[in-house]
């Protein structure tokens, strides 16, 4: 696979073990550009586009919140501007901020975490789509999770927009099929991550786990690679299953 002279943008790029650093670094080491972001951690960012400028390739660090749109505008314009327009979008960034029941999950609660998980997914798209349409190229690839095709207890607003982050990548497979874009999610079951709440829903799940061990970043990381190289070009619409069984019926 080789992506040299793309141009990547994967939102969620700051935590120091996070998905979307593994991701990131992936792209680079098989030729693209890319640009990251990262808003409550920046300082992870800058340390990921530093870790991608020392292995030969251009990087910056965003700092953007993707629950703005004026900020994904600002973010992205800079992104252009200094690195090309962007024909690689991973939509990672995601917050899974409470463990609690709908009678107790506020209206801010819920809608913080949707406009974090799915509307910057949307705000990234509409910004960078018009230049994908123009190169006649591009690859989207949104993040979901486990969470968006079984639901999950205390998991409402996390779990309704990870479900629409399915939808939004199969809208973004039909309409951009004749102009050479393909989109596609990734459903990660839990990932060894830094993520607040890994421990918890590790516990929750216990033997339920047929691989009996977390998803490494990286393999969440090298699908995402597959997935937005020309050996993939004709995948498009697909839910990939990286849940490494979770999501089976086990006694």
């Amino acid at each position: 696979m080789s992506l040299e002279g793309k141009v990547a943008f994967v939102s969620g790029s700051s935590r120091p073990h996070g998905i979307g650093r593994a991701i990131a670094i992936a792209l680079a080491r098989e030729g693209a550009d890319v640009a990251v972001s990262g808003w409550g951690h920046f300082e992870g960012a800058e340390a990921v586009a530093e870790e991608i400028n020392g292995m030969g390739r251009k990087s910056i660090a965003v700092k953007m919140d993707v629950s703005n749109y004026q900020g994904v505008q600002k973010g992205l314009a800079k992104v252009k501007e200094e690195l090309g327009a962007v024909n690689i979008l991973v939509n990672n960034a995601a917050q899974m901020g409470h463990f609690v029941p709908i009678y107790k999950t506020t209206v801010e609660d819920w809608d913080n975490e949707v406009k974090i998980c799915l509307n910057s997914a949307f705000y990234c798209i509409k910004e960078v789509w018009a230049d994908m349409c123009d190169n006649k190229w591009g690859r989207v690839v949104n993040i979901s999770s486990i969470a968006g095709v079984m639901g999950g207890y205390g998991q409402s607003s996390y779990g309704a927009a990870k479900a629409g982050l399915i939808a939004l990548a199969k809208t973004v497979a039909i309409e951009g099929a004749r102009f050479n874009i393909t989109g596609n999610a990734v459903v990660v079951g839990i990932a060894k991550t830094d993520a607040p709440l890994v421990d918890e829903a590790l516990q929750s799940v216990g033997k339920r786990m047929l691989k009996r061990r977390l998803a490494e970043p990286q393999e969440i990381a090298d699908a995402v690679a597959y997935l937005v190289s020309d050996e993939a070009q004709y995948m498009t619409g697909a839910v990939m299953n990286m849940m490494g069984g979770l999501d089976l019926f086990v006694v």
